[in-house]
């Protein structure tokens, strides 16, 4: 049955290859898949549910892109949509929490008050109507429409089977302007998007408290001080944040052919909207690329094609600065700019609530952006005299879908380099690229508040005199005209820094990031002279850029590197605090008296048993490694205990960044108390000290448990994993965030790339499909997928499955 079907396939796929193509290249014009006047493109599936989609020209790209997508994940997508529309409070009600995938709101109702705000202004559309290159192009308003229509196709020919959305009312069709909605939520996730609720909640005084929306954090904030740069810091901090990665390229003269490496880890949520998915998609002659997509995106985010391979990491950049309005004493509502007194621009939105009554709300507007009354737990009290609006410069910017359909055509990096220019349109991450000629190239390209030092210099308010030293966040005095943020010449909108102004670094042996600013890209020719806004210089670098760092200088000496040695580099789940503080914490351990420490409850706990299991651990966190589990919860207990300051014996030190600081302080009160505590908790839940880390970090996936290694980011762990810890449940039992789509790419001067690639979470998230697990269970196993990026390699997969999408 198999063969039969094999032949009926290639039968199908022979359709598609025109007699004058050379022999890597699929012919797909609209007489080989006639679609009756409509949009179509031909899937040709191969192992693991990876589809390989051709088609004519961009309409029906798009078109095989959103049929694609919705086949694999169209739940997640549908839920994504009724985000989009305002319409959560009404299907699932006010105070439910929606997975944040799309924006930080707390709320069901603070997310809809949030996006109908969005639809009712007419935001997305007046993106959309700027022309090129500062609004997005007629390419990608062609794959906006035809994914559009590809998903709405598929919808109208298959019924929904996955239980999260069979059957539900708010599975419905989708206009283009909801797919360029969704691209402006990605865009905005790092400004306007993560202070959702300080903008739905923004009431002048006297307007009483915004009902139904609340703080994600909650706590009293600060308007200046120390307690104002942790709320910020919180804010913005990596340390357990739901987005990261790590990407290093080496150049040429590192590798064994004198051709570039690319390893690419981001580390994304492993449900919900802002998962990957992935695909290659080619319209001959055209374009062909492969790689990794953030659902409901119309190009391939992270990937590769015959030449050059990319990653993107989560930038250090402040993407949003705040302006503090000087108020009209006589009306809150309106600010003064040099002297004039402007109005707020008040939007009434309206949005409906499952079994209650409507809520409405007004949000307030100015020149800047909207204002608003918290940034995370940094509270921004509107007052009779003052008020605080947020500028985020990529809520005018819809060009990120640009930029990766250019890098996905690129030749080089140099190609890469151009996008970046051209399109500035990356609104919140670094890129590290290698290409077939044996270059190396990052850049932190990114879409930023023109924040020169100087202007906070000139400008800064007492709060911002306080915050953007240490954070980069920005508050400058909005009652002044000279501190508005005026523009380069060579950017594409007024407000934001010009490409002549991104840290950049080209053909360095390895360049490498891991979510730290731009200095130490590589470690032996750091990046200076930057603004502050973009990252800072000279402070301590976490855990995991200092393990990186020490991994890949090692790679960069030692030559001769192989995708082997990439592979290798994912899966080696060493944790870099554990050569810093195991030994010293084991050492420490057996000097306590009887080997007795004291517990949080004050109970005298024996942790001599942990000493040894801590002293034996072999610094992984593989799934057969003993004593990583225990140590992690130590770890943690440990850090949440004791201030970063306090944690080292050698400090920090600028001269010496990857080293130090070093040494644990065991004499730091809380130590002991850490240990405790971990040993308790542990033996509480009956789980043995040294239990191998995969019986206690897992995820269930059909009734099966899948061991799960990775560790967490306090631990400096390259291949992150961030678990759901319920002891009662066995441990960690469901991954939240860390590795997802991984890439090993490498060039041999043909045109079909060497690369392996992984989905960690594997394709799809339906529990009936077939593709819900198999790459998870490779994943658990340490083992890549061999990508098929030639028509060769395609047509001889022994599960090609073809598929002929059509409207």
């Amino acid at each position: 049955m198999r063969n039969r079907w094999r032949t009926f396939a290639l039968a199908g796929v022979a359709l598609l290859i025109s007699a004058a193509a050379p022999p890597d290249t699929p012919a797909a014009d609209a007489r080989h898949h006639p679609s009756a006047g409509g949009l179509s493109a031909v899937i040709r599936y191969t192992e693991y549910g990876i589809p390989h989609i051709v088609a004519e020209d961009y309409p029906n790209l798009g078109f095989g892109e959103g049929w694609a997508q919705a086949a694999d994940q169209v739940c997640t997508l549908a839920d994504g949509f009724v985000t989009l529309r305002g319409e959560r409070s009404r299907h699932f009600g006010a105070d439910a929490v929606p997975d944040q995938s799309l924006s930080s709101a707390a709320t069901n109702l603070s997310s809809d008050l949030f996006f109908t705000g969005v639809r009712r202004a007419g935001t997305v559309e007046k993106l959309l109507r700027q022309p090129a290159p500062a609004g997005p192009s007629r390419t990608v308003k062609d794959l906006m429409r035809g994914w559009a229509a590809g998903y709405n196709a598929w919808l109208s020919r298959h019924r929904v089977e996955d239980p999260a959305c069979a059957g539900k009312s708010w599975v419905r069709p989708v206009t283009s302007l909801d797919v360029a909605r969704r691209a402006f939520a990605l865009a905005v996730l790092g400004g306007q998007g993560r202070v959702v609720d300080g903008i739905t909640a923004a009431a002048p005084p006297g307007a009483g408290p915004a009902a139904g929306t609340r703080s994600a954090r909650g706590g009293a904030g600060a308007t200046a001080g120390k307690g104002a740069v942790d709320a910020v810091r919180e804010l913005f901090s990596q340390d357990g944040s739901d987005m990261g990665s790590n990407a290093v390229a080496f150049k040429g003269s590192t590798t064994a052919n004198g051709r570039g490496l690319l390893l690419g880890n981001p580390h994304y949520p492993w449900s919900g909207g802002r998962r990957f998915w992935q695909s290659q998609v080619t319209i001959p002659g055209e374009l062909n690329a492969s790689g990794g997509s953030l659902l409901g995106s119309v190009a391939v985010s992270i990937g590769h094609n015959a030449k050059v391979a990319w990653s993107h990491t989560v930038a250090t950049g402040m993407t949003l600065n705040l302006h503090q309005l000087t108020l009209d004493p006589a009306d809150p509502t309106t600010y003064l700019v040099d002297g004039v007194r402007h109005r707020m621009t008040r939007r009434l939105v309206t949005v409906p609530v499952k079994d209650g009554p409507d809520v409405s709300r007004t949000q307030w507007w100015t020149r800047y952006g909207p204002v608003v009354s918290s940034l995370g737990q940094l509270q921004l009290p509107w007052t009779g005299g003052t008020a605080y609006a947020v500028n985020d410069p990529n809520a005018v910017n819809l060009r990120a879908a640009d930029t990766a359909l250019r890098f996905s055509k690129a030749t080089g990096v140099d190609g890469i380099a151009r996008s970046l220019r051209d399109t500035q349109g990356l609104p919140w991450t670094n890129t590290v690229a290698a290409d077939a000629a044996g270059h190396s190239y990052y850049s932190q390209s990114q879409v930023l508040p023109r924040i020169t030092d100087d202007l906070d210099r000139r400008c800064s308010t007492a709060l911002g005199r306080t915050t953007y030293p240490s954070t980069g966040l920005a508050v400058l005095d909005g009652a002044r005209s000279d501190c508005a943020l005026g523009r380069d010449a060579d950017a594409l909108q007024p407000g934001i820094f010009g490409p002549s102004a991104m840290p950049t670094l080209k053909d360095a042996p390895y360049v490498e990031n891991s979510n730290d600013s731009a200095w130490l890209t590589n470690a032996d020719h750091p990046i200076t002279g930057y603004p502050r806004v973009f990252g800072s210089t000279a402070t301590p670098r976490s855990q995991r850029t200092r393990g990186a760092l020490q991994d890949v200088s090692a790679m960069a000496a030692r030559g001769a590197l192989t995708l082997d040695d990439l592979q290798r580099q994912q899966f080696a789940n060493r944790a870099p605090v554990g050569d810093l503080a195991a030994a010293d914490t084991a050492r420490a351990c057996r000097d306590l008296p009887g080997g007795i420490a004291t517990g949080s409850d004050g109970t005298a706990v024996d942790v001599s048993a942990a000493c040894r299991v801590i002293g034996s651990w072999d610094r992984t966190v593989r799934t057969g490694s003993t004593g990583a589990l225990l140590f992690d919860r130590f770890w943690r207990g440990l850090t949440a205990k004791v201030p970063a300051a306090n944690l080292w014996r050698t400090p920090f030190d600028p001269a010496d960044p990857v080293r130090t600081p070093h040494t644990l302080n065991t004499a730091a009160p809380g130590f002991a108390t850490a240990l405790a505590d971990a040993v308790t908790e542990l033996r509480t839940a009956k789980i043995p000290l040294n239990a191998p880390l995969g019986a206690h970090q897992f995820v269930v996936r059909g009734g099966k448990r899948i061991p799960i290694a990775g560790g967490t980011e306090g631990l400096g762990i390259w291949n992150k994993t961030e678990g759901r810890w319920d002891a009662a449940a066995g441990g960690y039992h469901e991954v939240t965030t860390g590795s997802s789509y991984l890439q090993a790419v490498g060039f041999n001067g043909g045109r079909c790339p060497d690369a392996r690639v992984l989905l960690t979470y594997s394709q799809s998230s339906d529990p009936g499909s077939p593709h819900y697990r198999d790459q998870t269970e490779l994943y658990s196993a340490g083992r890549m997928v061999r990508a098929r990026f030639c028509e060769r390699d395609i047509l001889a997969s022994p599960e090609l499955r073809v598929v002929r999408a059509r409207q």
